[in-house]
């Protein structure tokens, strides 16, 4: 039988194990705001603040396929994550991107 004392610990420690879990890894918001980021720096001159997370980034923005490759490549500098040619169709629109980076950014704090 545990005494009272074990009993707060264990239930102090479940709860800090389960803080941790909820705060681990990057929240959509934060991969969001990494790749407005990166958009910035590759097109300084575009006006992100009414971008549509929903619509295709090259129907509203000026983006060619090497500004496309600077993105993959500064995701790959930044954070180490690959990802293959086959895949550049999911990163099409803001909300694809971040659900494909949601797994791949699972052990990456914020």
């Amino acid at each position: 039988m545990l005494s009272r004392f074990a009993v707060r610990r264990r239930a102090a420690s479940a709860e800090t194990d389960a803080g941790f879990v909820e705060t681990s890894g990057m929240a959509p918001a934060d991969i969001r705001r990494v790749i407005l980021n990166i958009l910035e720096r590759i097109a300084p001159d575009e006006d992100l603040s009414n971008l549509d997370d929903a619509r295709p980034f090259r129907e509203q923005m000026e983006l060619d396929s090497m500004d496309f490759l600077d993105i993959v490549m500064e995701l790959r500098k930044q954070y180490r994550v690959q990802i293959p040619e086959a895949d550049y169709p999911q990163l099409g629109t803001m909300d694809s991107t971040v659900a494909y980076l949601m797994p791949l950014l699972k052990d990456v704090s914020a």
